[in-house]
């Protein structure tokens, strides 16, 4: 996972240089992946209307068989194989997004992505890695902020000391697994930090032993960075630092993106409630009932969730975009299966000369 991670941030490291600021370049991965999805997208568009179309004859078949479950689900795999449809086509796009959210949130609460850019602005938004609730604590001031249930990460580079006096810049190895801390930390109080010595990946030997390490330590929850010095105690490396209080806070423009998103989600399921009304088919009146309340109540449900989770702003962002292109794929990929489908259907009657 963390591969993936890295990678992610490169590649927006990459847009970003290319269109001038982080925040174009998640629009602009945002606008690429809607891009390359765009052939699953008109297979999901064509998988809805096939759907409507065969509504009435799955009705029949349901009604039919409403008190045999097991026959009823033979006849519609018959059914389905018939008419060469796969029921769960129409979820791979939704599928498919899913690990790309996922490495994008991943990658924005990355000690990595707030050491390179976490500070990052854009349009209203006064951080990219901001969450709807949070405390933006400054970095290298010499103590944490401390929040409930902190979180710590290690940075990606150290500065090693040895005993002969010799320093080296150095790769962590794994700097998840090998940061140790105390669970409920008390704010105020010093916060001790534990390394294991094969942490980085040096040689050593009698002459030359690892003393003493320079390291970056992210507080996820703050997004503060500090550099903590560890000594060495026996075969471990331990460094302190104090902290005080962290003082929660409101992040407004944060809010406002949430909301953005569920107006973004609404109008994209309203798009497509109304692209299935203008078709030729009528709906079943139960299917009917059941998009118009998906229609309603999934917006409203993602964005009360989005209210308590901790998302990124630049998450949100993606997502927001991520609609925007939606709403554009959806009108344009019906106006051409409507117009293959028109084209399709005439039939010319030519009239041989007499």
């Amino acid at each position: 996972m963390e591969f993936f991670t890295d990678a992610t941030i490169q590649l927006l490291s990459v847009l970003s240089k290319f269109c001038g600021s982080y925040g174009l370049g998640i629009i602009i991965l945002t606008i690429i992946v809607r891009l390359l999805m765009w052939p699953l997208s008109v297979k999901q568009q064509h998988s809805m209307k096939v759907m409507q179309k065969m509504q009435p004859k799955m009705k029949m078949i349901q009604d039919r068989y409403k008190d045999d479950p097991q026959m009823l689900q033979r006849k519609m795999m018959e059914f389905y194989k018939e008419n060469n449809f796969n029921p769960m086509s129409g979820c791979f796009p939704v599928l498919i997004q899913l690990p790309i959210f996922i490495l994008l949130y991943q990658a924005l609460i990355s000690p990595q992505f707030i050491d390179l850019a976490g500070n990052a602005k854009f349009l209203f938004l006064n951080r990219l890695d901001a969450t709807i609730r949070g405390t933006a604590a400054p970095s290298y001031d010499g103590e944490f902020m401390l929040s409930k249930n902190a979180t710590f990460n290690l940075g990606k580079k150290a500065i090693v000391y040895f005993s002969d006096g010799t320093q080296e810049e150095v790769k962590v190895k794994s700097s998840k697994d090998n940061l140790r801390y105390m669970n409920n930390l008390t704010p105020g109080d010093v916060i001790e930090f534990k390394l294991a010595l094969n942490t980085f990946p040096v040689e050593t030997s009698e002459s030359k032993t690892i003393q003493s390490a320079d390291a970056d330590i992210t507080n996820i929850s703050t997004r503060e960075v500090e550099k903590v010095k560890f000594e060495r105690k026996g075969d471990i490396l331990v460094g302190e630092i104090p902290s005080k209080p962290a003082n929660e806070q409101m992040n407004y423009d944060v809010l406002a993106l949430v909301v953005i998103f569920g107006a973004s989600m609404w109008l994209s399921t309203k798009v497509m409630t109304l692209s299935n009304k203008n078709s030729k088919q009528p709906l079943d009146p139960q299917q009917e009932q059941m998009q118009k309340m998906m229609g309603t109540t999934m917006p409203i449900v993602l964005t009360a969730t989005f209210l308590f989770i901790p998302i990124p702003a630049g998450v949100l962002l993606y997502l927001v975009v991520s609609n925007i292109v939606q709403i554009i794929q959806t009108y344009v990929i019906n106006k051409q299966l409507d117009a293959a489908e028109e084209a399709k259907s005439k039939v010319i009657d030519v009239k041989p000369e007499k």
